[in-house]
């Protein structure tokens, strides 16, 4: 996965593709997209989520779908044009990197958009209960993430103590309207 996607590399050009998805918090059978960060050309490889400007100039193409980076500036032009579409892809070009999280909250809690919020990039399987909960339901996991952990790891948490896009309220919100 690219480290820096703002240096273009015959790494980064190429359209990467990831074995294994979770979508809805399963495996998926298959993962049809590919991932192309190369924002002057059209991969060959389709569906695929692309950069951004990319995708706006070829919006007709129905197996394109946009690829936000991590410096997007997510405004409300900008979510009404994604709200129609069925999928969207965030990229963590490192697990360092946390403004994906932000991205997908703003989207889903702000703005209201209901289709897939896809992760991609350097996904860890640490980090997919934090996604979710920022509203991501599908996680593409890099290459040496073993699917079996991710399954496991992706419910280990059975209480949450604060709010997030599934749970609205805090967990001593939730007490004291059960004690009332």
């Amino acid at each position: 996965m690219p480290n820096n996607v703002d240096t273009p590399t015959e790494e980064t050009l190429n359209p990467v593709h990831v074995d294994h998805l979770l979508l809805n918090g399963e495996l998926a059978a298959e993962n049809a997209w590919c991932v192309s960060y190369d924002d002057t050309h059209l991969p060959e490889q389709r569906p695929a989520f692309v950069p951004l400007t990319l995708w706006q100039a070829n919006k007709q193409d129905a197996e394109l779908a946009p690829l936000l980076l991590s410096d997007t500036e997510l405004n409300a032009e900008l979510a009404a044009e994604l709200n129609p579409l069925p999928a969207v892809a965030i990229d963590f070009p490192s697990f360092t990197d946390g403004r994906g999280y932000s991205t997908a909250r703003l989207l889903r809690e702000r703005f209201g958009y209901a289709g897939e919020v896809r992760a991609v990039g350097d996904v860890l399987v640490d980090q997919l209960d934090y996604m979710r909960r920022c509203g991501f339901n599908a996680m593409a996991l890099r290459d040496d993430q073993h699917p079996d952990d991710a399954l496991r790891l992706f419910n280990s948490f059975s209480v949450r103590y604060q709010p997030d896009v599934e749970e609205r309220h805090a967990l001593f919100e939730r007490r004291l309207t059960a004690s009332l």
